[in-house]
């Protein structure tokens, strides 16, 4: 394969020398989806399954399910392993009694060492502040079992409902949402800091009028690269305008972790179906989005099961049904810059600079129809 190597660097050589002086038509990069395909049993059941987090190697995965065979009460937290992932995943196992003991306990999410697992329950639960709270269990590694589930406090929970939480990848911004007062509207989504992850929570701040409508933003999800906030409706409450259906999956993204979030965008019909489509998670890597959804060939009820779809980077930068030579000038012209429309690595939605994770990327796919046949010995 060293032939190969050779001739991926003349290329790239060649075009960046190209480049230099060539104007080039609007850059069109971004990413879509593909089609959304079932899990199927045993994770999903005639009965309701959410997808709650996945481990940082992606494979160990949470989910809450609601009166499947093993249920304790009535929605009880679920983990399903595979050894690889390219395995399918195995039989979910109960967490047990330290987690399902009350009448509903629905996963967050897990911190990026896999110590510490978030999750809400409701409020029967005993030692919380509202109808709903956040509570959080740790362990001293992840071959031991987790100890009890504390409660985050009256600086996360109130005396309303705080659910869904999202704990950031260096573990310093908690994301949930809450019908709290001091909303836009019936769900809205909150964030609290701390300067490091032995310091208290600060005072929760609403995302803004930007994020945040009179409609229900009530579950969310951030991405390990902290850019892109995924949001979820609640059937049972009024939904933004621009939906597909009962309830839709947004988006919201940021050009860095320090700048403002912008206005949520639908995910679009290949996602959402005219049925409930709601509780997405991302993979680590970015490149598949898991969520729950009740459209029709499913195994589940109401709020149905899990289903999985690729996301899949735009390298055809020009828009001209081909990846090829003018595609790559179109990223050189544009090398170094903040080009959201170039920016295609290392997640999908790219890290706000044009550069070699850009170029990977595009490689990666130019490769599938542009390398040469391996010439013989």
């Amino acid at each position: 394969m060293k032939w190969l190597n050779c001739y991926r660097m003349k290329v790239v050589f060649v075009v960046f020398v190209a480049a230099i002086g060539i104007c080039s038509g609007s850059a069109k990069a971004d990413f879509t989806f593909g089609e959304p395909v079932n899990l199927g049993s045993p994770v999903n059941t005639s009965y309701n399954e959410i997808v709650g987090c996945f481990s940082a190697d992606g494979l160990t995965m949470y989910l809450s399910s609601a009166n499947r065979p093993g249920t304790i009460r009535n929605w009880d937290i679920w983990v399903s392993t595979r050894d690889t992932i390219d395995d399918e995943w195995a039989t979910p196992v109960n967490l047990g009694a330290t987690f399902n003991a009350y009448s509903m306990e629905m996963i967050g999410s897990i911190s990026a060492d896999g110590l510490q697992l978030y999750f809400h329950a409701w409020e029967d639960r005993p030692g919380g502040y509202g109808e709903r709270d956040i509570w959080v269990a740790s362990r001293a590694t992840t071959d031991d079992s987790w100890g009890e589930p504390v409660n985050l406090g009256p600086t996360i929970n109130s005396a309303f409902r705080d659910t869904n939480p999202s704990i950031s990848t260096d573990g310093l911004e908690l994301y949930f949402a809450s019908d709290r007062p001091g909303g836009y509207g019936d769900w809205d989504i909150w964030v609290s800091t701390r300067a490091t992850a032995n310091d208290p929570w600060t005072d929760p701040t609403n995302l803004g009028p930007e994020v945040n409508s009179s409609a229900s933003e009530k579950l969310s999800y951030l991405s390990d690269d902290g850019r892109l906030l995924l949001i979820n409706e609640d059937k049972a409450h009024p939904k933004r305008p621009g939906g597909y259906g009962g309830s839709d999956i947004w988006m919201t993204r940021r050009a860095s972790v320090s700048d403002p979030w912008a206005a949520p965008i639908n995910l679009g019909p290949i996602v959402n179906s005219s049925s409930n489509d709601g509780q997405a998670v991302l993979s680590h890597d970015g490149s598949t989005l898991y969520f729950s959804s009740a459209r029709p060939g499913g195994l589940g009820g109401t709020i149905g099961d899990i289903y999985q779809a690729p996301i899949i980077p735009i390298v055809d930068l020009n828009g001209d049904g081909s990846i090829d030579t003018d595609d790559l000038l179109i990223m050189i012209e544009n090398w170094k810059t903040d080009n959201s429309t170039c920016d295609i690595g290392p997640m999908p939605w790219g890290d706000g600079i044009v550069d070699f994770e850009d170029l990977k990327v595009f490689i990666k796919y130019w490769e599938q129809e542009n390398m040469p046949e391996e010439p013989e010995e």
